[in-house]
């Protein structure tokens, strides 16, 4: 499945920008691209970048990354959740909250970076996995509509989104 296979019915509105962001390559793909590239640019922030917050309240490179871990398993959670039940409706999540109880900070990047690699590695495996046929399948995610294929491409294009923000907001 390659993003321009995915109707805007499979999302919630507000996700379009992240669906728009993946190249039009197939999900396994762009799951593996997108490790290389987080991987490399992740290790060549300095300590002071990874510490780095450019405004108040504002979460440092750290947080980002981890914030893409959790946010990665939960989009998986959810693929996998659709994938295998009937009429399936799960609640959202506070990234916010998440954030602030994360530690990332006190973290190595090394630590994190492996944590990171160990969750894509798994979500890999979960979506090659599934069958064409089930990656059409949908269910309820915050109250808005959210097909598997469409929760893997989010995981994609929600990297993008934050590696750019770095690089924009950071360096």
């Amino acid at each position: 499945m390659k993003p321009s296979e995915i109707t805007s019915v499979e999302y919630s509105p507000y996700f379009k920008s992240y669906i728009d962001k993946v190249e039009d390559i197939n999900l396994i793909e762009a799951l593996t691209k997108g490790a290389i590239e987080s991987n490399h640019f992740f290790s060549s922030l300095s300590e002071d970048i990874l510490a780095y917050r450019y405004a108040e309240n504002k979460w440092t490179p750290k947080e980002i990354l981890l914030h893409l871990i959790d946010s990665e398993r939960t989009f998986s959670y959810r693929a996998l959740h659709f994938a295998r039940a009937d009429n399936a409706s799960l609640e959202g999540f506070d990234e916010n909250v998440f954030a602030k109880n994360s530690n990332a900070n006190s973290r190595t990047i090394k630590s994190l970076l492996k944590e990171y690699n160990t969750v894509r590695e798994a979500s890999i495996l979960l979506f090659e996995s599934f069958s064409k046929e089930t990656l059409l399948r949908s269910g309820m995610a915050n109250n808005n509509l959210l097909s598997v294929g469409a929760a893997g491409f989010l995981i994609c294009g929600h990297e993008i989104h934050h590696r750019k923000i770095i690089k924009e907001r950071y360096l």
